[in-house]
């Protein structure tokens, strides 16, 4: 390949890893920045680790119990206690311990480990969250994450990228979840196949951190292997204070050659929602109306402070609708912080939800808000696959964490207009 030839930010990124000169299609070694991994995907990679007899990358390694905790049963007791003395053994000292972490994504962010430029794989396929911060980063297999213990590095294939263009701003409480269910139910839950989905335009700068993780977190259910937003000035502002090391913003050279190109208008993005049994069944939420049994704030995808805002300023002085519960969950101590010394608590309460401490908890039907046979849940989590937040013949409706608020008012699905 020519020097001169433009490349895209995953090709910059993976090109700067590997120190190769790296275009889409190569297969590269490199160097990763961190590696993570959960109460689920953890044990794997740690039986697999101590086959190998050597020191961990101890500076790498991020553990974080989330899936099941607080732990629901004997079993998933067992899976925290392995991730608890791995840590032990080996001296980690990024383990989070329940109470002092939360769901792992949020708390790669809270805890600085995020930043442009940086390389990281995790044992979760949302993973691909981080790339809202300018990283290059996505999910990986337990045993992959266990040579990424050994080595500290790890072979890629650079992905081709798709150029999402973005302009105008969003209306009132129409979100980052609306753009991305657009986006799914548009190009279908393979049309990004080991993709990059790269995100530019003015459009980006009207948009909050907040929306961009939330965007970044779903570009896996189309099936693409990252999602990456360029770094400006909000990135700059959000790690302020929190990030670990330095960073390089990294951009898209003039030239870089896309596989496609797509355009969206935030202006005019309308309220969505994704139907059963897929993130690509898409709808108008104004178009849906059916009757709920739960409604779930929460997980990596919408359990951030500025979800539980918009949430709360919808409730502020109503009820939960009769036949409706409510579950609330942010998604890490420090967010369970800021809702506390906000007063938002007392909103959700008030209301008649019911509010926990971080945990992913309903999202993949751990526990907290299992669905039974024939229940219905609109849920700002990232699936709605059969069987997903319990019973095979339940269903889930993804949704903004504004038309979640309104539909536990309403009963039944409807924008937040209808409630406010």
């Amino acid at each position: 390949m020519p020097e001169s030839k433009g490349k895209t930010i995953s090709e910059k990124i993976l090109s700067a890893k590997s120190s190769t000169n790296a275009y889409a299609g190569d297969v590269v070694e490199a160097e990763i920045d961190y590696v993570m991994v959960n109460d689920i995907t953890g044990p794997i990679a740690f039986r697999e680790f101590d086959t190998l007899s050597c020191e961990p990358m101890r500076d790498k390694m991020i553990l974080v119990p989330d899936h099941f905790v607080p732990n629901k049963d004997v079993p998933s007791a067992e899976q925290a206690k392995e991730m608890r003395e791995f840590a032990r053994k080996h001296r980690i000292e990024n383990y989070y311990e329940v109470g002092r972490g939360g769901i792992c994504h949020q708390v790669m962010i809270d805890e600085g480990f995020v930043a442009p430029g940086r390389l990281i794989v995790g044992a979760d396929s949302h993973t691909c969250t981080y790339g809202a911060l300018g990283a290059f980063s996505t999910g990986v297999g337990s045993t992959e994450a266990a040579a990424c213990f050994a080595e500290g590095k790890l072979w890629f294939k650079v992905p081709e990228s798709i150029k999402i263009k973005l302009s105008g701003g969003f209306q009132k409480y129409v979100s980052g979840k609306d753009l991305i269910l657009k986006m799914i139910g548009d190009i279908g839950v393979d049309g990004a196949n080991y993709k990059t989905l790269e995100f530019s335009g003015r459009g980006v700068g009207s948009m909050t951190v907040s929306d961009r993780l939330t965007v970044a977190n779903m570009v896996v259910e189309a099936g693409a292997k990252a999602g990456i937003f360029p770094a400006d000035k909000a990135t700059d502002d959000f790690l302020r204070g929190t990030l670990r090391g330095r960073y390089e913003k990294v951009s898209p050279d003039k030239g870089a050659q896309y596989l496609t190109e797509r355009e969206y208008d935030l202006s005019t993005l309308d309220y969505m929602v994704a139907l059963p049994h897929s993130p690509g069944n898409v709808r108008p939420a104004s178009e849906v109306q059916v009757p709920i049994d739960q409604a779930f704030l929460g997980s990596c995808t919408n359990g951030r402070i500025e979800d539980m805002r918009v949430a709360a300023s919808i409730m502020k002085g109503k009820k939960v609708h009769p036949s409706v519960r409510m579950i609330v969950v942010p998604a890490s101590t420090k967010v369970y912080r800021q809702v506390l010394q906000e007063g938002l608590i007392q909103i959700f309460t008030d209301a008649g939800a019911f509010v926990s401490g971080p945990t992913c908890a309903a999202c993949l039907g751990g526990h907290m808000g299992v669905l039974a046979e024939g229940e219905r849940c609109v849920s700002s989590t990232n699936r709605n696959f059969v069987g997903r937040m319990g019973h095979k013949n339940s269903e889930v409706y993804l949704a903004g964490p504004a038309v979640v608020a309104a539909s536990a008012l309403a009963g039944r699905i409807v924008v937040p207009n209808a409630v406010v």
